[in-house]
């Protein structure tokens, strides 16, 4: 089969305390994505995508989760025995 198993999909809830300032600017945000778009959507809707396309752009991160993908695991060489 050419397509993967799907991954989990579950949503996993997490509560973050922002400071006011954060806070303020993430609702100026969803502000500015309302006026963009012309679609209003909660601060808490937008996040996950934020969070995503922030992870997604940092090379740094990319970089480093090539390695450890690249590296054998423990639970790997387990698998073989």
């Amino acid at each position: 089969m050419k397509l993967a198993k799907l991954p989990d999909r579950t949503p996993v809830k997490m509560n973050v305390v922002f400071t006011p300032g954060l806070a303020q600017r993430l609702r100026e945000y969803a502000a500015f994505y309302a006026e963009t778009y012309g679609n209003k959507e909660e601060v808490a809707d937008l996040i996950p995508f934020m969070l995503e396309g922030f992870l997604e752009s940092d090379p740094s991160f990319k970089r480093i989760k090539i390695v450890r993908s690249s590296k054998p695991s423990l639970s790997d060489s387990q698998d073989e025995k």
